[in-house]
């Protein structure tokens, strides 16, 4: 039993917590399964790790800054049949992240852009990626008084630094010019850079009035859907494809140089 305590102890001192707290249970199962003395260890230690591993995840949720969680279990995908379900779980997969891809979620109010922005952010927590989710108000708020207060490069770099940024409630209120400006620096220089997935209820066609400026949004969304995936969900329906698969639906077949520099890109 001294023995026991003193490999307690030891544990905590070295900073290993949750073996110290498993000690007993462990070495009881180690017992009764006639363990090797490797496989002990590798027990223990296992359970450390897992420990550590919840906690990381814990401390990446608070500073991801969500507003609560959701997970695609969670969500009811028979409540919009439209929504092509296999291609949102390979969003979930996160390959776009790594390939510094943008996903757009329109549609009115109500029909889970946000839930599954969140999902897919919470995937991305769980595999130690840095993510940031913040809504467009709020956003913007923050640019303009780092931007009032000559610090807007140092505060611009809390939203350039995640590997996905999440930015929510695009169009529910209109950006005044400096907002709008502020918007389009952001978007700019995460440009290929950076994974962002934002969620709006206006359509594309409605951005230039949203920012008050048709070229600045122009500039906007050629940028983020340079390579993007777009999923537009319409009640209790959706469309989901490509950028250019989701501008022949907006404005039928029309001259791509009106909202980029480049040819309308296929399938991402």
């Amino acid at each position: 039993m001294i023995e026991l305590e003193q490999a307690r102890h030891r544990l905590e001192e070295l900073g290993l917590g949750q073996a110290a707290q498993s000690l007993d249970a462990v070495l009881e199962a180690a017992s009764n399964s006639q363990s090797t003395y490797l496989s002990f260890l590798n027990e223990l230690l296992e359970a450390e790790l897992k420990e550590r591993q919840r906690r990381n995840v814990e401390v990446r949720m608070k500073l991801a800054h969500l507003p609560y969680r959701r997970t695609l279990q969670e969500f009811d995908f028979s409540f919009q049949p439209g929504i092509d379900e296999r291609l949102i779980r390979e969003l979930a997969e996160l390959t776009f992240i790594g390939r510094q891809e943008n996903v757009l979620f329109l549609g009115p109010p109500g029909v889970g852009k946000t839930h599954l922005a969140i999902a897919i952010a919470m995937e991305a927590i769980g595999q130690g990626l840095p993510v940031y989710f913040v809504s467009l108000a709020q956003l913007v708020g923050d640019l303009r008084k780092a931007y009032e207060e000559n610090r807007l490069d140092k505060r611009m770099r809390v939203y350039l630094r995640p590997r996905l940024l999440i930015v929510d409630e695009v169009g529910y209120l209109p950006l005044d010019p400096l907002a709008a400006n502020l918007f389009f620096q952001l978007v700019s220089a995460r440009y290929e850079k950076g994974s962002m997935i934002l969620t709006s209820n206006k359509s594309i066609g409605e951005w230039g009035e949203l920012m008050g400026d048709p070229v600045l949004a122009t500039a906007v969304l050629d940028r983020l859907l340079h390579h993007c995936h777009v999923v537009n969900i319409r009640g209790r329906g959706a469309d989901i494809g490509s950028s250019s698969q989701y501008f022949r639906l907006q404005f039928g077949e029309c001259d791509w140089g009106i909202f980029g520099r480049r040819n309308a890109p296929g399938r991402i």
